[in-house]
């Protein structure tokens, strides 16, 4: 089913479509209709009944003044005593239309109602005065041609009965002092049936100054007419009078109070109060008064279904009442515009002082209604969230009941296509409903007025869905949004799950201005080394993890297992580009500070995402300004409210949350290098794979990938020794390696398998030399005799200077030339046990002599060593440190050994070498104290 908007439905009057409406429009004034000067929607009957919805109150008041207009009974008096803007000069208007019978009562719209219920079959016209106290003065008369009204009561007869009935109360009006009860009553039976309305008498009696006389009397004299009149009334039966009064809030201080207490005592004995507008009935008053008419009334109760079902599906996250089947009632009745905003409106700005319940609220959505027509909002409802404060008079309307200060906030945390929320939006899961927008405004609407002076302050969540979500919507995504504003704006607030504005800026500017205190070296590196160092458990592998370490102080050893380098913020991985973390992590894996780096196979790298380390900067940063923040709170060079010192230490610890989360996210990218040989030569090759962010231990989930990829070998088979012995070892003749050199070379050499340490090594030898499948092995060597050695049968395996590795065939030919040949068997005679001689005794078999082997010489000691080697010019700088290792400091290690070391260099061009060169090498050669260096 579709469901239409409420701008297909809902039709507004002309005036509001237009934008034409005055705001004085708004404002009833009974004595310009009284004079004919109104605006037709108030000064004709039928237009004025066409727009006004009868309230419960006013058809009970209508009721009893036809009632006592036709002599049928009915209050005498009635007093409409309400808060500001509470619908009562609205009321005595729609009374002063019925009695003054102008247009036939059909066409009053619901006027004819309230007559059949009366039972009265005819209403008699009416004489009707109109008493508005902002309209007279105590000093100045009322001129009616040659007459002259000092006095209240002298107006009062020359409108209801002309010049006769002034002549009635001439002296009194002259004197200034009150009529008698008998002259108020023969005035008032006279112009029976007629009708009093008397608006402001507290803004008029408040004119009076105690003691002091004036033309219109005294206090007292006015007092007592009004007792007369209140009298008078009662005694004839068509005559009916309608008062209204202020409540105490409005009545003014000091001589208000006064006057309101006195008048009340009068009107207390006689009157019947007025019951006011209802909040649920202002929705159908503001309906009535804004849109012409329903053109679709199904396709409106389709809207207010739909609302109905959504929140009964999310009822968990809206507010109790959506529940309840009323609220479909109010959602029909209020139509187009939705419940909340009449809630908002009437519970909180109706507090503010100036802002009128109804006629405020009949401005302010005049405007709304006009401004989100004009810009073809489709929305199906009018909701908060629409609330248009881009809109230049939808905002003044709102500021003058504001105090100042409330500009930036709407500029910056509100609305306006520069705002924050508007940066939101840019988000397309956010722009698609507005989201950012919508929940300011309607956190904006029901915040603003009690932001200040108010015990609880601001909307509860689910209130805050209630303005801004629609059908169809999910409005976990309001939530997450609401998040990220939390995160963003400068004048929110949330405390005990209330959100509001406020004028004052929260923390938050505190918190973006000490982020700028931070830099990245210095701050932000220590902070995540930290963070980086609490993510990493134990680890049962690494025989270190070094967090932005330079590369000199990053080991250079065998060690007992690989090391982790955790690379730095400006090293970060990233797919499809070129990556400045092979290029930190080459410069690391090639040098040890200046020296050529030898044991390469030993490290593995772990690098941020590129997409994430900027937001881990900026977490990083507000994490420490939040802690700053905390800090001077506890050393108290800041000082804040409580409400204040609970968020800056939430905010603290939640952003440390966060910081510790956004580490696990950016550092993914395990890296590791290997050597491929490209036409002979050796060239280091790049691969990089992500860890799981999601897993709890990052150590053991980076040594299971480690695994997984077989970049880190914790087993292994002597099969695979086997392979890389025979490819890079057993060649060329070659038949035995020094175990400690194959191990060693593991550890240097990319091309190599990376264990994890000796013993993975050990025991794929120990494996090994059980079987005569894979290799032998030999503890040592004394010329060609192989000292423990072993090829199938068990061996107990050390990786030192003296242990070998064996070729298979020669290990095989080895232990066949071993194997010790069987003893002849010697002759017997008389049986195996031996012989029986003539005298009857046992001779012993013989037994050959043992032949012991020869010894060899020993052989003369060897005093001198020398030997040559050619070197690759590309890799001479790493060859010729492992020459240094691995035979120059086997002689310098030992007492009394001289060494001497020589380089050649020649150097062939057929081209000839130029003079730069020439000069370059010379001057070099010099330098270096080389003995010889020419070209020829």
């Amino acid at each position: 089913m579709t469901i239409k908007p409420w701008r297909e439905i809902a039709v507004p009057h002309q005036d509001v479509l237009k934008g034409t409406f005055q705001e004085s429009e708004f404002a009833a004034d009974i004595s310009q209709v009284h004079q004919g000067k109104a605006t037709p929607e108030y000064q004709d009957a039928a237009q004025f009944f066409a727009r006004t919805y009868i309230t419960e109150g006013m058809a009970l008041l209508l009721d009893s003044v036809v009632k006592r207009l036709a002599g049928q009974g009915g209050d005498p008096v009635i007093q409409l005593q309400t808060a500001f803007g509470g619908g009562k000069t609205h009321t005595m208007l729609a009374v002063y239309h019925l009695a003054k019978g102008e247009r036939p009562v059909g066409e009053l719209a619901g006027v004819s109602t309230i007559i059949d219920a009366a039972g009265i079959t005819e209403l008699p016209k009416a004489k009707i005065a109109v008493i508005d106290g902002i309209n007279f003065s105590v000093s100045e008369p009322k001129s009616h041609g040659a007459i002259a009204c000092r006095t209240l009561w002298g107006e009062l007869a020359w409108q209801l009965v002309g010049e006769e009935g002034y002549e009635l109360v001439r002296a009194a009006d002259e004197s200034g002092t009150s009529p008698d009860k008998d002259t108020i009553i023969t005035l008032l039976s006279q112009s029976a049936p007629c009708v009093i309305l008397m608006d402001e008498l507290v803004a008029y009696y408040r004119q009076f100054q105690e003691g002091r006389n004036y033309l219109a009397g005294t206090f007292e004299t006015n007092m007592t007419f009004i007792q007369a009149l209140t009298e008078g009334i009662k005694s004839v039966p068509k005559a009916i009078m309608l008062a209204s009064l202020p409540d105490s809030h409005n009545a003014g201080e000091g001589r208000g109070q006064v006057v309101l207490a006195e008048l009340e005592n009068y009107f207390r004995r006689l009157h019947k109060i007025w019951k006011p507008v209802s909040k649920d009935e202002a929705f159908s008053i503001v309906r009535r008064r804004l849109f012409d008419r329903i053109d679709d009334p199904l396709s409106m109760e389709d809207v207010c279904r739909s609302f109905a079902d959504f929140y009964v599906a999310n009822k968990m996250e809206l507010p109790n009442e959506t529940q309840e089947g009323r609220y479909l009632d109010r959602m029909k009745q209020a139509y187009p515009i939705h419940p909340e905003i009449f809630d908002r409106l009437y519970e909180d700005w109706s507090t503010l002082t100036g802002f009128q319940r109804t006629r405020g609220v009949l401005q302010l959505m005049a405007q709304i209604v006009h401004r989100l027509w004009k810009d073809n909002n489709a929305d199906l409802m009018i909701m908060p969230g629409n609330l248009p404060l881009y809109d230049s008079t939808v905002r003044n309307k709102c500021l003058d009941f504001l105090p100042q200060g409330w500009d930036p906030v709407i500029d910056q945390d509100i609305d306006g296509e520069h705002s924050r929320p508007a940066e939101l939006e840019r988000q397309p899961l956010f722009g698609k409903i507005q989201a950012g927008r919508r929940l300011t405004r309607t956190l904006f609407l029901g915040s603003a007025p009690g932001s200040a002076g108010k015990m609880i302050k601001g909307l509860d969540l689910t209130h805050i869905l209630l303005g801004v979500a629609q059908p169809d919507q999910i409005i976990g995504h309001y939530k997450d949004g609401l998040k990220h504003l939390l995160d963003k704006l400068n004048y929110i607030n949330h405390e005990n799950s209330r959100f509001w504005f406020d004028i004052t800026p929260n923390l938050r500017r505190e918190m973006e201005t000490r982020k700028q205190r931070f830099n990245e070296q210095d701050d932000v590196l220590p902070l995540l080394k930290d963070q980086i160092n609490r993510t990493m458990a134990k680890s049962h592998l690494f025989a270190g993890i070094h967090i932005f370490t330079s590369s000199n102080d990053v080991p250079d050893d065998f060690g007992t297992g690989p090391r982790l380098v955790v690379l730095p913020l400006n090293a970060a991985f990233s797919k499809g580009a070129s990556n400045t973390s092979f290029t930190a992590a080459d410069a690391i894996l090639r040098n040890r500070g200046d020296q050529p780096r030898q044991k390469q196979n030993r490290l593995i790298f772990l690098a941020p995402d590129y997409d994430v380390v900027s937001r881990l900067r900026e977490h990083a940063k507000t994490f420490l300004a939040w802690k700053s923040i905390v800090s001077d709170i506890d050393s108290e060079k800041l000082v804040l409210d409580t409400i204040q010192v609970k968020q800056a230490k939430k905010h603290k610890d939640d952003a440390d949350a966060t910081l510790l989360r956004m580490v696990r996210d950016t550092y993914k990218w395990l890296i590791c290098p290997s050597e491929e040989f490209v036409k002979g030569k050796p060239s280091v090759h790049w691969e990089a794979v992500s860890v799981s962010t999601a897993a709890q231990n990052l150590v053991q989930e980076i040594e299971n990938k480690l695994r997984e990829e077989e970049w880190l070998i914790t087993e292994w088979s002597p099969v695979h020794l086997k392979r890389v012995l025979d490819q890079f070892y057993f060649k060329d003749e070659a038949k035995e390696i020094g175990a400690l050199k194959v191990w060693q070379d593991f550890n240097c050499y990319l091309f190599l398998p990376r264990l994890v340490n000796s013993h993975v090594f050990e025991m794929a030898i120990t494996q090994g030399v059980e079987t005569e499948d894979f290799f032998g092995y030999a503890a040592g060597k004394d010329d060609n005799k192989y000292l423990g050695f072993a090829f199938g049968r068990n061996a107990l395996v050390n990786i030192d200077p003296d242990a070998l590795l064996i070729e298979k065939e020669a290990a095989h030919q080895y232990k066949e030339l071993t194997k010790p040949k069987p003893l002849p068997e010697p002759e017997q005679k008389g049986g195996e046990s031996g012989a029986t001689g003539g005298d009857g005794k046992i001779t012993p078999p013989v037994v050959p002599p043992t032949v012991t082997p020869p010894i060899p010489p020993a052989q003369s000691a060897k005093h001198q060593f020398y030997g040559t080697i050619d070197l690759d010019p590309i890799k001479a700088k790493m060859d010729f440190a492992t020459i240094v290792d691995e035979v120059v400091q086997q002689f310098t290690a030992r007492m009394g050994v001289d060494v001497e070391i020589s380089v050649e260099i020649r150097a062939r061009s057929k081209d000839g070498f130029d003079e730069s060169v020439q000069r370059t090498i010379r001057e070099n050669c010099h330098v270096l104290k080389f003995g010889n260096a020419e070209f020829d």
